[in-house]
């Protein structure tokens, strides 16, 4: 049973990871509203991208979000998963977002973090590299406007497609992933290896990402509480819609959400549901604005003890999931044409970055006589 709090945002500062390089808030800015930008992509918002965003509203105090377009996202990277209205939908339902930005551009430059007020901008310790393999934060990089927060090992949107496409149970929480990682090698490996950003990893759950992701307040004596259950897989704008639907049905709504375990969610799914394991759901849900609690394997079968234990009866509720959380509105497509498209894409992305890799190396050792020299 995990405690997220409702109404929202943690405190400015609280279980953040120290900032990279050991700068920190100036005296000066701790007076003032310190106001943060991020963006990115957002495709199949996942609990990496929501990892991103907490760490980046712990640098402040008001996190200001761009996403960017389809046809960005196309032009630069592939065709995304989801239209930019969902991306949109499913990033102002992260909890510890203030604002955002529709439409942001690719490359990220002073002129947006002017327009919107921001002091810097906070990016995962990974590349984003642009058609032509640039670096798309390379000017607010010189500037001295810009941070890295820790990206979140075990979790890309590649790693979620391929899982689909894969139509493996390897990622399942009892399943030893061996099987799965000998698969997804493909996913990204070219002819020249691996690049350390769209290789695929393990995620491990750990006591103290639960804690960053939860506020573990207690509802109040007029608080409503409400009780959902289902398998909330792949988090999507129809759980999005769903639960801020359950949250209005009060004045002061405690929404609880069950999360079932992998094993049952496979008997009544099948195939290779769910596509994310039960400690990655947590993270998922934990999330969203509208959950002020999750219960980590609920029961199937909602009966009185639970909602005694809850003490949903007596001003409380129970709202039936099943019908919008019960499918995922993605379908596993195992057709070799899209795993080979798929796999394509990859591999063109890995290419750029593993350049990228090898342009700074031979930066950086270019450097080495010069400082040598100027010892001397």
């Amino acid at each position: 049973m995990i405690k997220n709090g409702h109404h929202a945002t943690s405190e400015p500062g609280k279980d953040a990871e120290p900032e990279r390089g050991g700068i920190g808030r100036s005296p000066e800015k701790r007076k003032r509203t310190v106001r943060v930008w991020c963006d990115g992509c957002y495709d199949m918002v996942h609990y990496g991208h929501s990892n991103q965003m907490r760490q980046a509203k712990a640098m402040g105090d008001y996190l200001v979000v761009g996403v960017h377009t389809d046809e960005e996202i196309s032009k630069h990277k592939g065709p995304p998963v989801f239209t930019q209205e969902e991306r949109y939908r499913l990033v102002r339902a992260i909890k510890w977002v203030d604002e955002i930005v529709e439409g942001a551009p690719y490359v990220t430059t002073l002129e947006t973090l002017d327009k919107y007020n921001c002091d810097f901008c906070v990016h995962g310790d990974d590349i984003t590299l642009t058609v032509d393999g640039k670096d798309t934060y390379e000017e607010v990089k010189k500037s001295g406007r810009y941070r890295e927060c820790r990206r979140t090992q075990g979790v890309s949107t590649t790693d979620l497609v391929g899982r689909m496409l894969l139509l493996t149970k390897a990622h399942h929480s009892n399943i030893d992933n061996s099987d799965y990682q000998q698969h997804t090698d493909n996913f990204g490996k070219g002819p020249k290896g691996h690049s350390p950003w769209t290789g695929v990893s393990q995620f491990l759950q750990t006591s103290q990402k639960i804690i960053q992701f939860a506020s573990g307040k207690e509802p109040q004596p007029d608080d409503t509480i409400i009780y959902v259950a289902g398998a909330f897989d792949l988090f999507h704008i129809g759980h999005v819609d769903f639960l801020e639907m359950v949250y209005k049905q009060a004045e002061k709504p405690y929404v609880i959400v069950g999360l079932h375990f992998d094993q049952e969610v496979n008997r009544y799914k099948g195939k290779n549901y769910p596509i994310m394991n039960i400690h990655e759901r947590t993270l998922s849900v934990l999330a969203c604005r509208f959950v002020s609690e999750v219960v980590i394997g609920a029961p199937y079968a909602v009966g009185a003890d639970l909602l005694d234990h809850f003490k949903v009866w007596g001003g409380g509720a129970l709202c039936n999931s099943t019908a919008v959380c019960g499918s995922s509105g993605l379908t596993p497509a195992p057709h070799t044409h899209h795993r080979l498209q798929f796999e394509a894409r990859n591999q063109k992305k890995e290419a750029k970055e593993l350049a990228a890799i090898q342009a700074i190396k031979q930066r950086d050792e270019g450097h080495v006589p010069d400082a040598a020299q100027a010892a001397v």
